[in-house]
């Protein structure tokens, strides 16, 4: 056999290979949008169904009397906004320290470790754990243990964001703010801030997206409510859980208000994820 026809050979091989490969990829692709679309399809037949003006303005009902999921839809806003409000405050902090204090020890890859874990920590057991620490000593559910929950959950999110577009600024603007003389943490504040508030915003949508339709951790802490209450010392209603139980009721009328309600968050966290989009592509054209 000759050289060429050897070369000839090897090519040929590699080009069926990288066909294969490609039909592989394409079909995993094909059966990841079906089996979205067919998803998506399902929602939309069955939420639609139970949308009306009534889901807004009216609250819980019992079975086979007319409501809606206003209690449930305030709940879930007020949770996830407490919820966020620790979560960046905490989440910019640390990712700040680690991207602008932190040094290449064994204490910040120990912390860059435990965030790494939390990201992908499975939310029921940090769900059971605020149930021990919040809810079991102080003898009740309340919302302020499922906005704790979802703190625990959204934090990761940010420190990593934080972290990573921090990171990413040119040293030039640490460098000019030193030469002028003002404290780094001036510098950190209305400089690096400044200049990283897209891709922190981002990361802050994106946990916001993450726990709004968390339901295991709220079972634990938050659990529900029946009526309207904004007390967060108190259960108070929210989606995730409202769905859940009215989902596996056995009464039509839960189970049309389940579906609008799985239609409602999915259209929220559609409409978060389509601004993060956004944000991503104005930041890469400034």
């Amino acid at each position: 056999m000759s050289a060429a026809t050897a070369i000839f050979d090897r090519s040929g091989r590699r080009r069926v290979y990288n066909g294969v490969f490609v039909l592989l990829c394409m079909l995993a692709t094909a059966i990841a949008l079906v089996a979205l679309a067919a998803i998506l399809f399902s929602l939309l037949r069955n939420g639609f169904g139970g949308f009306g003006l009534s889901v807004f303005t009216e609250d819980t009902p019992p079975p086979g009397a007319s409501g809606g999921l206003r209690n449930a839809i305030l709940g879930s806003v007020l949770l996830c906004f407490a919820a966020m409000i620790a979560a960046v405050i905490l989440g910019m902090l640390a990712g700040t320290w680690l991207a602008e204090y932190s040094r290449d020890g064994w204490y910040s890859r120990t912390v860059r470790f435990v965030n790494d874990v939390l990201l992908s920590a499975p939310s029921i057991l940090v769900g059971l754990f605020v149930y021990v620490i919040a809810v079991r000593p102080l003898h009740g559910f309340s919302a302020l243990a499922g906005a704790l929950a979802l703190a625990l959950i959204a934090a990761p999110i940010v420190t990593r964001a934080t972290e990573d577009v921090l990171r990413l600024q040119p040293r030039t603007l640490r460098e000019s703010g030193v030469g002028l003389g003002t404290p780094f943490w001036i510098i950190i504040w209305r400089i690096l801030w400044k200049a990283a508030a897209g891709g922190i915003i981002t990361g802050a949508l994106l946990a916001f997206a993450r726990i709004s339709g968390e339901t295991a951790p709220l079972l634990f802490t938050a659990l529900n409510n029946q009526f309207f209450s904004v007390n967060l010392l108190r259960p108070i209603a929210n989606l995730p859980v409202t769905i859940f139980n009215f989902a596996l009721s056995p009464y039509e009328d839960w189970q049309k208000l389940a579906w609008a309600g799985a239609l409602l968050i999915a259209f929220a966290v559609l409409a978060i994820n389509v601004l993060v989009r956004i944000l991503a592509m104005r930041g890469k054209h400034v």
